[in-house]
């Protein structure tokens, strides 16, 4: 079993780093990746695309389509109409930190943290990192985890790392 995460793991992280030489701003990495399609129009929808398009730098944890598809159809729908751009927002400035951490900088800093760090998320609220089963996951708000599946995909203004789940704050 652990060899088959592992490949998948692998995999997946070859599939992502596929971008981790693009130019362009981390929007533009994100719309050239067709994983990212549901992330994108939710960065439309909430009207953040020239936010995470300036100076920077940023540090993005960005979820899949597959993770967005973990969300209940109705609930993701609504969210994407212009009435709920506000909660929007909040929940995708929740999976954003001022700042460029690559994977090195995470890991480092949960070294010193002794498996746990604590980042701000550019809504002001707390996303946790941390490192449990030999892997490095977020934990949000209400206790859920989401796998952080590739890392250090660049751009010009700052730098992704995937996530598997959608994370959410308060």
């Amino acid at each position: 079993m652990k060899k088959l995460v592992f490949i998948l793991t692998t995999f997946m992280a070859l599939t992502f780093n596929q971008n981790s030489t693009a130019q362009g701003t981390i929007v533009d990495v994100a719309v050239g990746n067709e994983n990212f399609s549901t992330l994108v129009a939710a960065l439309k929808a909430a009207d953040l695309v020239s936010a995470l398009q300036a100076d920077g730098p940023f540090t993005v944890f960005a979820p899949t389509n597959d993770a967005f598809a973990k969300i209940d159809s109705a609930t993701l729908t609504s969210l994407l109409e212009p009435k709920n751009q506000k909660a929007l927002a909040n929940i995708l400035t929740f999976h954003v930190v001022s700042g460029k951490l690559t994977a090195t900088d995470v890991v480092a800093a949960l070294k010193k943290g002794k498996g746990n760090v604590e980042l701000k998320a550019l809504n002001g609220q707390i996303l946790t990192v941390l490192q449990k089963d030999g892997k490095i996951w977020l934990k949000d708000q209400a206790g859920n985890y989401s796998e952080i599946t590739a890392t250090d995909i660049m751009g010009s203004n700052g730098v992704i790392h995937v996530i598997d789940s959608v994370v959410m704050p308060k």
